[in-house]
C-alpha cells in the first residue's frame, strides 16, 4: 500500500514540476495576455513589471510583443503604448544615459520584422507595418524611415509579371500603414502622400476587368464591375485614403485608437528604420512541365477580394470610409487568424468593442447608455455577421473550407442568442432578396449550405411561410431553386419525415416543386415484375446477393447476353445497366455495403468499361458512359448519392475524370432531368468540380511524388560523387558508377505517371470548355444565349421563364468555371483553347464576344 501511495505522490511531484512557470515565463505571458480586464489600467502596471523583472530578458520581452502583434492585432495600439514607455525605463541596474528598455525591444523586433518579409509573411509582415505605424504617430519611429517602408512596399507594384496575390497583400501593407501613420507623415513637407496614393491606384486600375468576373452581382450586359452590393478590398482602402488625405489624417484619430498619446511627447533621438526590400516572388525552382512545356504547378491567388454588403451604412460601417475599413479589416485578421479555435474567435468577435474608439458600436444590452457618435454607434452583431458572410462568400474561393465560417456562426449564436440570432435572421432575408438581383450562382450555392446547416443545428426553426408567396415564380427562378436546394441539404442533414412537417403546407404540395412527396431513395429500375428484364435482373441480383465469384457472375452474363440478343437492339447497354444497378441495389443498404459490393466486383466493372464482360481491354467510352447513366438512374431521386458513387468510379479507375465531365454535358439532364437540355445547373456544376478536382488532385500527388524521387537520386549521386573523390587517388580502378538521377528506374516511372495525368488533366479542363462553347457560343444554340445578356432583357427578368433563368444560369457556371479554374487555364490556355475555340464562329455575336472576353481575362490574354 505504501508502495503505490509513494509512487502517487511522485507521479503528483511530476505534474506539479510539468506545470512550474519560470519569470520569464510569467512575463511572457503577462504581455501576451496584456488588456484582457482593462488595457488602460494595466498599461502603467505591466510596463513596470517588465522595468522591474531581474535578471532582464529582451529576447523574451520581444517574443512576447511579436506574438501579440502578430495573433493578437486588435490590441496593436495598446502595445506601441506599452513599447512607448519602456522607452522612459531602463534596465535594473544601469547606468544613466544607458539605451532603454523600449529602445533595445524595438531593434530586436525589426530583425523578427525582416524575417516575416524575407519568408513572405504577408500578414505577419502587414501587422508589423501596423505598429511601426502607431509607433511613428507616437514619435517613437522616424518618419522618414516609415515612409520609406511604405514606398518599399509599393515599389512591389511595378514588378514585370506580378501576380495579383502578391501586389494586393503589398499593396495593403502600405495603404493600412499610411492609413495609421499618416498624421505624422503629412507634417512633413517633404514626404509626398499622393505618391503613395497614385501607385495604388494605378495597380487597381489595371485589374478593373479582372473585378467584372468575381463580384458577387451578376450583369452580363456591362463590363463595369457592379459593386451595389459589395466591395472590392484595395478599392476601400483607397477610398478610404483618399478620404483621409482629403482632411490631413485628421479621421486617424476617429478610426484607430491612440492611447499612446497619452504619455508624454517623446523629444529624443527616434529610430530609424533600416531600409527593406522585398524579396521576388518564390519560385519553384524543381517545378515539372508537361509535354508541352507548360507549367504543372500553377499559382493561385490572381483574383481581386470582392466582399459582398447586405446592410446600409447606418446599421454596419461603410468600408470605404476610414473608420469602416479599420474596423472591417480588424474583424477579417481575426477570423482568419483564430480559425484554428472558433469558440476563442466567437469571445474575441463579441468582446471587439472594447479594443476600439468609443461610440463606434452601440451598447449591449445591460451596459451602460452613452451617447451615440455620429456617423457611427453600428450594431456590433450585424457587422460581424456581414463581415463573416463577406468572407465566406469570396469568388472564386473563400480563404478557408465553408463549414468554418459556418460553425464560427453557430458558436456566436450560441454566445449570445439574443442579439447574434435577430442578426441571423436579417442576413437570411437579405441574400434571400439578392437571388431576384443577380446573385452569383455559387454564392447562392454557398449561402444555401450555410443555410441548411445552420437551420440543422437549431432545430431547423425558420418562417417558411414568409417565401410562401414566391411560390408563384417560375420554377427555374433562383428564389425556387434555392428552396429546392436548402430542402435537399436539409433532408441530408436529417430526413424527409421531419423536414416535411417544418415546411407549410402549401410548400409541402407537389406541385410546389419545394420537397418530394415521398422521402427520395434508391430506384432499382427492374424492380416491378411487369420490367422485361425483370426476371433477366433478378437471377443477377441473386448471384450478386449471395456473394457468388466474380468469374460465376461473368459467365451467367455472357449467358444472359447470348439469350437476350435475339431480343433486345442494345444488348450490351441494357447488361450493363442490369449489372451496375444490381450492384448499387445491394450496395443502397449502407456506404460499407456499396463499397464491399464494388470492390467485390470491380473485375466485372472494369470489364464492363472495356465494353467486354469476361475479358479487359481498353477503355469504351460508350461502355463508361452507360455505366454513369445507370448509376444517375437509380440513384435520381437522391443526387447528392450519384456524386459519391461517380467518386469511387473515377478513384477505382473505372471511368476517368474526361468521361464524368462528358457524361455531365451530354447525358445528365436526360437522365436526371427526363430531358436533354443545352443547360447547365447547380447539380452539373458539382459532377464537373468533383471531377476536374480528382485530375488536379491526383498531378499535384504524383507531382510531390516525383519531388521526392528527385530529391533522393540527387542525393543518391551525389554520395557517389563524393565517393569518387575520396577513392580516385587510391584506386582508380575501383570508383563507384556515377548513376544519374534521371536514369532512377522509380523516377523514370513516376515522371511518366506525371505525363500520363497531366495529358488526363488537360483533356478533362479540355472537354469542360468544349462543352460550355456547345451550350453558349456555337451557331446552333437557343436565341435566349443572347438575350439574356442584353441590357433590356435584365431589367425585364421579371417576366423570365424558365428557359431564360436555365441560360443565365449557364452563362454564371462558365464565369465561375474560368475564375475558379483559371491558374491551370492559364497555364495549358494554348493547348486547351485551341481545339474549343475551332468550334467557335467568327461572327461579331455580342454572346460569342462575352464568352471569348471572359475566357480572355481568365487567361490573361488580351486578343484571343
Amino acid at each position: 500500500m505504501s508502495y503505490h501511495g509513494r509512487r502517487r505522490h511522485h507521479r503528483d511531484d511530476y505534474e506539479r514540476r510539468e506545470t512550474y512557470e519560470t519569470p520569464d515565463q510569467k512575463l511572457k505571458k503577462n504581455i501576451i495576455h496584456y488588456g484582457e480586464v482593462d488595457p488602460v489600467q494595466e498599461l502603467p502596471r505591466l510596463a513596470d513589471q517588465i522595468a522591474e523583472h531581474t535578471p532582464a530578458n529582451i529576447s523574451i520581452i520581444t517574443e512576447a510583443f511579436r506574438i501579440g502583434v502578430t495573433e493578437q492585432p486588435y490590441k496593436i495600439p495598446f502595445y506601441a503604448a506599452l513599447l512607448r514607455l519602456l522607452h522612459d525605463r531602463s534596465l535594473p541596474e544601469a547606468p544613466p544615459g544607458s539605451t532603454s528598455i523600449g529602445r533595445q525591444v524595438l531593434e530586436d523586433y525589426w530583425k523578427g520584422f525582416q524575417g516575416f518579409v524575407d519568408r513572405q509573411a504577408w500578414r505577419e509582415s502587414r501587422l508589423c507595418v501596423h505598429f511601426f505605424a502607431h509607433l511613428t504617430v507616437a514619435r517613437v519611429i522616424s518618419v522618414q524611415s516609415m515612409y520609406e517602408l511604405l514606398q518599399s512596399f509599393t515599389r512591389v507594384l511595378e514588378e514585370l509579371n506580378l501576380s495579383h496575390g502578391r501586389a494586393s497583400k503589398a499593396a495593403l501593407c502600405a495603404a493600412e500603414g499610411l492609413m495609421i501613420a499618416g498624421p505624422a507623415i503629412k507634417e512633413d513637407p517633404s514626404l509626398s502622400v499622393s505618391d503613395i496614393l497614385t501607385a495604388l491606384q494605378g495597380y487597381i486600375d489595371s485589374t478593373r476587368q479582372e473585378r467584372t468576373l468575381v463580384q458577387p452581382l451578376v450583369q452580363l450586359f456591362t463590363d463595369t464591375p457592379v459593386l451595389e452590393h459589395a466591395e472590392e478590398w484595395l478599392d476601400c482602402a483607397v477610398a478610404a485614403l483618399q478620404t483621409l488625405n482629403g482632411s490631413d489624417f485628421a479621421q486617424t484619430a476617429d478610426s484607430y485608437p491612440q492611447p499612446y498619446l497619452s504619455s508624454p511627447p517623446w523629444t529624443e533621438e527616434p529610430f530609424h528604420l533600416p531600409g527593406v526590400l522585398v524579396p521576388p516572388e518564390a519560385m519553384d525552382l524543381e517545378g515539372l512541365q508537361t509535354e508541352s512545356g507548360e507549367d504543372a504547378q500553377p499559382q493561385k491567388e490572381e483574383w481581386p477580394q470582392c466582399y459582398v454588403r447586405l446592410f446600409d451604412k447606418d446599421l454596419s460601417p461603410d468600408p470605404t470610409t476610414p473608420a469602416g475599413f479599420a474596423i472591417r479589416s480588424a474583424l477579417i485578421d481575426i477570423i482568419d487568424i483564430f480559425e484554428v479555435n472558433r469558440k476563442e474567435c466567437a469571445r474575441l468577435l463579441l468582446e471587439y468593442p472594447k479594443w476600439t474608439v468609443p461610440g463606434t458600436f452601440k451598447p449591449r444590452p445591460g451596459a451602460p447608455a452613452q451617447d451615440p457618435v455620429p456617423e457611427k454607434d453600428w450594431q456590433l452583431e450585424i457587422t460581424i455577421l456581414e463581415t463573416i458572410l463577406g468572407a465566406s462568400f469570396v469568388l472564386p474561393e473563400a480563404t478557408f473550407k465553408a463549414i468554418y465560417y459556418i460553425a464560427l456562426i453557430t458558436e456566436l449564436c450560441k454566445s449570445s442568442p439574443q442579439t447574434v440570432g435577430p442578426a441571423v435572421g436579417k442576413s437570411i432575408r437579405k441574400l434571400y432578396a439578392l437571388l431576384s438581383d443577380g446573385l452569383d450562382v455559387e454564392v447562392a450555392h454557398r449561402f444555401a449550405e450555410w443555410f441548411a446547416v445552420h437551420m440543422s443545428n437549431f432545430g431547423f426553426q425558420w418562417v417558411w411561410k414568409e417565401w410562401v408567396p414566391d411560390l408563384v415564380l417560375v420554377p427555374q427562378h433562383p428564389k425556387r431553386a434555392f428552396m429546392r436546394r436548402a430542402v435537399e441539404f436539409e433532408i441530408r442533414l436529417s430526413y424527409h419525415d421531419r423536414i416535411m412537417r417544418i415546411l407549410p403546407e402549401a410548400m409541402r404540395e407537389g406541385d410546389a416543386g419545394v420537397i418530394s412527396v415521398e422521402a427520395p431513395g434508391p430506384d432499382y429500375e427492374y424492380d416491378e415484375p411487369t420490367n422485361q428484364y425483370h426476371e433477366s435482373a433478378q437471377s443477377v441480383l441473386n448471384l450478386i446477393r449471395g456473394r457468388a465469384k466474380p468469374d460465376d457472375v461473368m459467365a451467367h452474363l455472357e449467358s444472359l447476353r447470348n439469350t437476350l440478343m435475339e431480343t433486345t437492339e442494345n444488348v450490351d447497354t441494357v447488361l450493363r445497366s442490369i449489372t451496375v444497378q444490381s450492384l448499387l441495389h445491394i450496395g443502397s443498404r449502407s456506404f460499407s455495403h456499396f463499397l464491399n459490393a464494388i470492390e467485390r466486383y470491380l473485375p466485372l466493372l472494369r470489364n464492363l468499361a472495356a465494353g467486354h464482360i469476361s475479358t479487359s481491354g481498353n477503355a469504351n467510352p460508350e461502355a463508361r458512359t452507360d455505366i454513369m447513366s445507370a448509376v444517375a438512374t437509380f440513384w435520381r431521386h437522391s443526387r447528392h448519392m450519384i456524386l459519391i458513387v461517380f467518386d469511387k468510379l473515377m478513384q477505382y479507375q473505372i471511368v476517368d475524370p474526361t468521361d464524368v465531365v462528358a457524361w455531365t454535358f451530354t447525358h445528365c439532364s436526360k437522365v436526371t432531368d427526363g430531358k436533354p437540355k443545352s443547360t447547365f445547373n447547380a447539380f452539373q456544376w458539382d459532377l464537373l468540380k468533383a471531377a476536374l478536382d480528382k485530375a488536379n488532385g491526383r498531378v499535384m500527388m504524383q507531382r510531390r511524388k516525383v519531388a521526392v524521387l528527385r530529391k533522393e537520386a540527387d542525393e543518391k549521386a551525389a554520395k557517389a560523387i563524393a565517393g569518387e573523390s575520396a577513392t580516385m587517388e587510391v584506386d582508380a580502378e575501383a570508383r563507384p558508377d556515377v548513376i544519374p538521377a534521371g536514369e532512377s528506374p522509380q523516377l523514370t516511372s513516376a515522371i511518366k505517371a506525371f505525363t500520363m495525368l497531366t495529358r488526363e488533366q488537360k483533356s478533362a479542363l479540355a472537354r469542360t470548355l468544349e462543352g460550355f462553347v456547345e451550350y453558349l457560343a456555337v451557331d446552333s444554340v437557343s436565341p435566349k444565349v443572347l438575350e439574356v445578356t442584353t441590357e433590356h432583357a435584365w431589367h425585364n427578368r421579371a417576366n423570365w421563364e424558365d428557359e431564360d433563368w436555365e441560360t443565365w444560369e449557364t452563362w454564371c457556371w462558365y464565369r465561375h468555371w474560368c475564375r475558379m479554374y483559371s491558374p491551370y487555364l492559364r497555364s495549358y490556355k494554348e493547348t486547351i483553347g485551341a481545339v474549343a475555340f475551332d468550334k467557335v464562329p467568327t461572327t461579331t455575336n455580342p454572346a460569342i464576344e462575352l464568352f471569348r472576353k471572359t475566357w480572355s481575362i481568365t487567361t490573361g490574354q488580351h486578343d484571343l
